[in-house]
């Protein structure tokens, strides 16, 4: 399957690295070493609509499709990955409400989002519970016309910044993947705690933080879709998640890719520019080869996300996961390879390249989650 980019789309691309290059990348290793949060960046890529760009223009977003939205994502994270990320994720969640939630919802908090007033998160993730979201141990008990929403989550991005959080819970315990519902939180109720998590390997301007449910009181109208078919609604969304993480590797690899590029050409050994020995050059092809094919793996996973075909979107978007997150990891490290010693400091980004993409090989399903994905759907 070719692809070719329509005009909108390239002025998207065009839009986002101009971005990029000009706001983010001359802060990107402030942010790392201090591992402080963008909040001026998130504001004014809000204005341009690089913020949750699948928000509906109802709503105040740019109502991008997911091609569009994969670009944007893809183009942040080869600004940088941390910033990127911290822009990026400001949805998540999000499509969750897009999708399932009550018009009250979509007109109170997609708006926020869209403008970049509000941030939201995604509560998923538990302590003893990662790859298993049916195991997860949050329960939310009725009392009259409310819930009670008692349990604690881990690796909760956008933990300590979010406005409000979609939170996935047990309402029927004994009922495993059948028993859990979606619920939105404002994080400023009652017995709503976070726990900064900053002692990251990679992507330190994002936010993470452990959640603490400790007694959450919500109305009953605060169920997002249906009582016990929170799996099934977040099922929806794997697919769409993945293909996102896929835009990330292929962003961070890029960025690896194009900082080898430029440094194989200005750096002199033995009398001549290193990019003109052949093991270099051999480095290099190989790189941009690897780099393309995942760019085409994530953008196929793209179309098939956006045309509904729900067991191609699976099966490609896990290929793409795959794919793009491995070798995003082995292409920053030959970057540093290409930098020798100089790529093993902060004086050259390669090394923060290195600790950023290591992170798409986990979140969103591990890789050897995504290969279980890939072999199912072969049989």
């Amino acid at each position: 399957m070719a692809f070719r980019l329509s005009d909108e789309q390239r002025a998207i691309r065009e839009a986002v690295r101009t971005f990029g290059e000009e706001e983010i990348r001359p802060v990107a290793r402030e942010h790392d070493e201090q591992k402080k949060y963008p909040a001026d960046l998130v504001k004014k890529a809000a204005e341009l609509d690089f913020v949750a760009p699948s928000i509906p223009v109802e709503y105040g977003g740019a109502g991008m499709d997911v091609l569009s939205a994969t670009i944007v994502t893809e183009e942040l994270w080869r600004a940088d990955p941390g910033i990127g990320s911290a822009i990026g994720s400001r949805g998540f969640g999000s499509n969750m409400i897009r999708k399932y939630g009550d018009e009250w919802m979509k007109e109170e908090w997609l708006t926020r989002i869209a403008s970049g007033e509000s941030a939201c998160c995604s509560c998923i993730s538990e302590p003893a519970h990662g790859s298993n979201v049916a195991g997860i141990e949050t329960r939310a008990e009725r009392d009259g016309d409310e819930y009670v929403i008692d349990g604690n989550k881990m690796w909760i991005t956008n933990g300590t910044v979010a406005d409000v959080a979609v939170v996935m819970t047990k309402t029927s315990p004994d009922e495993g993947h059948r028993g859990i519902t979606a619920f939105l939180v404002p994080t400023d109720a009652d017995g709503f705690e976070t726990e900064k998590i900053d002692n990251k390997l990679g992507i330190r301007a994002s936010d993470l933080a452990e959640v603490i449910l400790d007694g959450v009181r919500v109305p009953e109208e605060n169920v997002v879709g249906e009582v016990d078919e929170g799996f099934y609604q977040l099922m929806d969304f794997f697919a769409s998640g993945r293909t996102s993480v896929a835009a990330q590797a292929v962003g961070t690899a890029q960025a690896a890719l194009d900082a080898a590029l430029d440094y194989a050409d200005e750096r002199e050994q033995f009398g001549q520019k290193i990019g003109e020995f052949q093991a270099i050059q051999h480095k290099l092809a190989e790189m941009a080869t690897n780099v393309e094919a995942a760019r085409s793996l994530a953008y196929r996973a793209a179309s098939y996300v956006e045309s509904g075909d729900d067991q191609m979107a699976t099966q490609f978007a896990s290929m793409a996961k795959l794919f793009a997150s491995e070798h995003a990891v082995d292409v920053a490290d030959e970057a540093i390879q290409v930098h020798g010693g100089a790529g093993f400091v902060t004086d050259h980004p390669v090394e923060r390249y290195y600790r950023d993409a290591r992170i798409t090989k986990i979140y969103e399903g591990t890789s050897e989650i995504q290969k279980n994905i890939i072999a199912d759907n072969l049989q």
